[in-house]
């Protein structure tokens, strides 16, 4: 009970959720000019960064918990990349140049440059992967059979496992995120007014849900964990007002993430009972922050407060089952670094708990 205590006293943030502490390493590389993280899985980080040396396209970049770490995953034969997800040894996303007639094919790697996997199916024209878990990829790609637009796709390690996950009655769609054997994202089409509505699939077009909320013009999903998917809704046509969602597997188990304080916020990932994304309002001056929330709107940690005062935007992209966070964060310049937001050791916290208690004691003693 007493170092729980002394735990809470160190953390306590007034209007946010008690008992969090987070440490912040900037993964940023020397040589890059700007950089982002998007996935994270055990110790792996993965995201992209615009290198000078390769005339300022972007590559993408795997990191290990530290800026120095960092792999740069670009394949030959490619002129710029992306990695967007994780999982245990294998990064996923997208690039392109010469080896793809200069469109975007969606990859999978093994942990280096050389590994890669061209994942894109022979009836698509180009194609993104977004996130793996397990042996599942989702994405979207496009071509002559989609009539131009985008897709959603769901891959099992090759190009020709491809899975066109697109129902019918909609011209569009997109799949964000898996758990493995769900797959969440959006469509729009004739069945929904035109307007984007967050899905979820069981691995087939017919399988898919509708998560729209009664009274959102619009949603997209965006992750998933278990029987849980996260995303954002917006009561405008215009998309204006978006607010973070958080699903159960049905349109009417929606809960609103947006905390008071907050005109617009966005739920991005998830992982068990916990949401990260961001939000802006008048509780951060109008600027966007790095968000975490517990299930409840009132339980929203901002993330931004343990960046150093030189950044001044901040956004979660994804977490951990332990709490670990990766996004990114911009400087005053307006260059973006990416970062990875960590949960101390238990030993580590109790002896930042035990260190801010006792400067507390000095400071009434005087």
């Amino acid at each position: 009970m007493a170092l729980f205590t002394v735990i809470v006293l160190a953390a306590g943030t007034a209007g946010q959720a008690w008992g969090v502490i987070y440490t912040a390493t900037d993964l940023h590389p020397r040589g890059c000019s700007s950089s982002a993280a998007i996935g994270i899985s055990g110790t792996q980080q993965v995201g992209y960064g615009y290198v000078s040396a390769a005339g300022g396209a972007s590559h993408a970049l795997l990191w290990n918990g530290s800026a120095a770490s960092y792999v740069d995953l670009n394949p030959s034969g490619f002129d710029q990349s992306t990695a967007s997800g994780t999982s245990g040894t294998q990064q996923v996303g997208y690039g392109l140049g010469p080896a793809t007639g200069g469109a975007n094919h969606a990859l999978l790697w093994n942990g280096s440059a050389a590994s890669y996997v061209d994942l894109n199916p022979s009836a698509f024209d180009y194609s993104y992967v977004t996130r793996i878990a397990g042996t599942q990829q989702v994405g979207e790609g496009g071509g002559p059979g989609t009539g131009g637009n985008d897709h959603a796709l769901l891959w099992n390690g090759s190009a020709d496992s491809c899975v066109d996950l697109n129902p019918s009655g909609f011209d569009r769609s997109a799949a964000y995120g898996t758990s493995g054997t769900q797959q969440v994202g959006s469509g729009a089409g004739p069945v929904t007014g035109g307007n984007f509505h967050a899905l979820l699939w069981n691995g087939s077009p017919d399988s898919y849900v509708d998560l729209n909320p009664s009274g959102f013009a619009g949603s997209e999903g965006a992750d998933i964990s278990g029987t849980q998917q996260v995303g954002y809704g917006w009561v405008s046509p215009t998309r204006r007002y978006e607010h973070a969602l958080l699903w159960n597997g049905s349109a009417d188990s929606f809960v609103d993430l947006n905390p008071t304080g907050f005109a617009e916020s966005l739920a991005i990932g998830i992982s068990g009972t916990q949401q990260v994304g961001c939000g802006w309002g008048e509780a951060t001056g109008g600027a966007s922050h790095a968000l975490l929330w517990n299930g409840s709107a009132d339980s929203y940690v901002d993330l931004h407060q343990f960046l150093s005062s030189d950044f001044t935007r901040s956004l979660a992209t994804t977490i951990t089952g332990n709490g670990n966070i990766v996004g990114h964060a911009f400087d005053s310049s307006g260059y973006a670094h990416a970062i990875l937001w960590q949960v101390p050791e238990p030993a580590s916290a109790i002896l930042i708990g035990v260190g801010c208690l006792l400067a507390r004691l000095r400071r009434r003693q005087k």
